[in-house]
């Protein structure tokens, strides 16, 4: 940090693809928004290449991801980082957290907690995971753990203690159950973690780390200040947030984006076939995701300057975000 530079006016975002394929045009919405954000207030954009899950991540996909962002004029302001090469840092936030009580080991498969909720009458949603019911919140009872997972109950009843009566200066509160959040474009947003996810994964039963846990340090390993990012993950949120809390790192601003949506109506994304960005034309794979964001379309379409059009953009994107909120 410079002299003279405070925290509130210090910005570092980040766009952090997982690595198992190309970049399509969903994905360049994301990074471009990110990369316009970071820009309008005058901060860095670092990429980070969540690699976390190996099984799905496909050999030579990060550096292509690094050099079809390079073609759209989007070039991160230092070396990127793979979460692969992480791990001891997650290993050392998992250790805090169940040192202070708020994770512990699950013996549970996905059929032991469908078989848990069929007993309560619920049955899974298409596309939805069915929340965790908490069987091994209180002891594993001579099973063997296969998981780690965060006592969301737990932690959200001392959290609400600590809050009460306090004037609150971080972005997100505890009321009634509620995690409530501001989203800079989504306004407040809530959700009731216990009820809707249940105490999630930090450690998977194949021994990988859980992205909830990954991205939480790794932004706070980062300093990242603002995440922007699609909303498809905007129900991410409440988890990071109480992570964050838990470990006492600060909690970024966040802004999610449209989703590109495919003839099906659903989200574009690599599971559901989605092409790769075609970039013999960079400009207009980039005109398309600016379209989705709400920017103004070039006075000159034929202009195949990026760094002009980027410009127009980012002057476009700080008159709709004049500022993190």
């Amino acid at each position: 940090m410079t002299t003279g530079e405070s925290a509130a006016s210090r910005y570092i975002g980040r766009f952090a693809p997982s690595p198992t394929g190309p970049l399509h045009a969903g994905s360049l919405v994301a990074a471009l928004a990110s990369w316009l954000d970071a820009r309008a207030h005058g901060g860095q954009w670092l990429v980070r290449i969540e690699d976390v899950d190996a099984p799905r991540s496909v050999p030579g996909a990060a550096e292509f991801i690094l050099q079809q962002l390079a073609t759209c004029g989007l070039v991160p302001d230092a070396p990127p980082q793979w979460q692969s090469a992480r791990g001891a840092l997650y290993q050392r936030a998992l250790d805090q957290l169940v040192s202070q009580g708020h994770a512990y080991p699950c013996a549970c498969s996905r059929k032991d907690i469908e078989d848990a909720q069929a007993a309560l009458g619920h049955a899974r949603e298409r596309h939805a995971a069915l929340p965790y019911p908490g069987t091994c919140r209180h002891g594993l009872h001579g099973r063997v753990g296969r998981s780690w997972r965060f006592n969301v109950t737990d932690f959200k009843q001392k959290w609400a203690l600590a809050l009460d009566g306090k004037s609150l200066v971080a972005i997100n509160s505890v009321a009634n159950h509620l995690l409530q959040w501001q989203d800079r474009r989504l306004g407040l947003q809530q959700q009731d973690v216990a009820s809707t996810v249940g105490d999630f994964v930090l450690r998977r039963a194949d021994g990988l780390w859980a992205y909830q846990l990954a991205v939480v340090v790794d932004d706070a390993d980062q300093g990242i200040t603002d995440v922007v990012r699609g909303a498809d993950l905007a129900d991410n949120t409440p988890r990071q947030i109480l992570l964050q809390q838990s470990l006492g790192v600060p909690t970024p601003r966040y802004l999610h984006t449209p989703l590109v949506c495919g003839d099906n109506g659903e989200k574009l994304s690599k599971q559901n076939g989605a092409q790769a960005l075609d970039l013999t034309q960079p400009l207009h794979a980039l005109s398309n995701a600016a379209r989705v964001l709400g920017l103004p379309p070039l006075a000159h379409p034929n202009n195949n300057c990026i760094s002009d059009a980027l410009a127009l953009w980012v002057a476009a994107w700080r008159r709709n975000y004049n500022g993190p909120s």
